[in-house]
């Protein structure tokens, strides 16, 4: 079974490559590099996917700069927006699967309830505005197709890997000794790229054992579309910091900076951010049997390996 990967150097792409690769019996994966398949570039992805001719692709890869996208609006509406339309149709053209990961940023941030995924969106700024449009490109894409699509929604990603609010953290909090003043009034749920790929591959899964005559068709009847996808629990920014500080102060005896909540208006950034990126992840659990750890579980697992390497280095720089 070959499965083709966007965004198999990011965080999310990186753990379901890890993750697929030791899994799945006879799979084959293809992580085509940026050369190979460019997501600002349509062409690209169609040569890709044709040359690859996948049973699943599985779309990680994104503009993700969400500050930056304010200012190169056309860059993200390519990667956000056109290139998840692409690959559909280069799916249902093949008759692959599709598994695409979106964004609590699709919704304004109002109310204090978590989202629910027939909420109506309103995206605060021009990256949740493309990922709700990629959102629609691959639902149009699928509308007149029995193969299963699949969009997960997910929030406040982090892993071993890349650029994240957690490794971040863990490097202030063990080399600076004045407070960290951290947003406390945005809420929602941390969620380890790990989790998502154990996701995605669990919905693989179901389709190919619900795989009714060997192709795709109607392996999922009835249970494709979008998803939300993230740890359980909730948090703020400045309670997931906490969480960072207690563990090394808990576990490697550091007397890390002290937290200091504020509210958003006092971080002023180019893109505004949702207040309430709670996601309600019962149809999830609903129809695929699926639910996160709570984030605070997830965090450790993720904390123990990075005091391996982050922290580490991090101590040798201030020696």
């Amino acid at each position: 079974m070959r499965v083709l990967v966007t965004g198999a150097s990011g965080q999310v792409g990186a753990a379901v490559a890890r993750l697929f690769g030791n899994a799945l019996p006879g799979i084959e994966l293809v992580l085509p590099p940026r050369a190979q398949l460019d997501l600002e570039r349509a062409e690209s992805i169609r040569a890709a996917v044709r040359a690859a001719e996948p049973r699943w692709i599985v779309s990680c890869g994104a503009y993700t700069a969400v500050d930056a996208a304010e200012s190169d609006p056309a860059a993200a509406h390519a990667a956000n927006a056109v290139a998840p339309g692409v690959l559909a149709e280069e799916a249902v053209r093949c008759g692959a699967g599709l598994i695409h990961f979106s964004t609590d940023y699709v919704f304004d941030g109002s109310g204090e309830r978590p989202w629910v995924e027939t909420d109506p969106t309103g995206p605060l700024n021009v990256y949740g505005t493309t990922k709700l449009q990629g959102e629609q490109a691959v639902a149009d894409a699928f509308s007149a197709s029995a193969l299963p699509s699949i969009v997960l929604r997910t929030s406040w990603v982090y892993s071993d890997g890349g650029k994240n609010f957690v490794r971040t953290m863990l490097r202030l909090l063990s080399t600076r000794t004045e407070p960290l003043r951290i947003v406390g009034d945005q809420h929602g749920a941390p969620t380890s790229a790990a989790d998502l790929a154990a996701a995605a591959l669990a919905m693989v899964q179901q389709a190919e054992a619900g795989s009714p005559d060997g192709t795709l068709r109607g392996a999922l009847l009835g249970r494709t579309g979008v998803y939300h996808c993230a740890g359980a629990g909730e948090t703020t920014w400045a309670g997931l910091a906490d969480a960072v500080r207690d563990y090394l102060h808990v576990q490697h005896g550091m007397e890390p900076p002290a937290v200091v909540p504020i509210v958003t208006a006092d971080y002023p950034t180019p893109a505004r951010r949702p207040l309430n990126s709670r996601l309600n992840c019962d149809k999830l659990h609903a129809n695929f049997g699926i639910r996160l750890p709570h984030w605070r579980q997830s965090l450790a697992e993720a904390l123990r390996g990075l005091a391996a390497t982050d922290l580490q280095t991090a101590l040798v720089r201030m020696a």
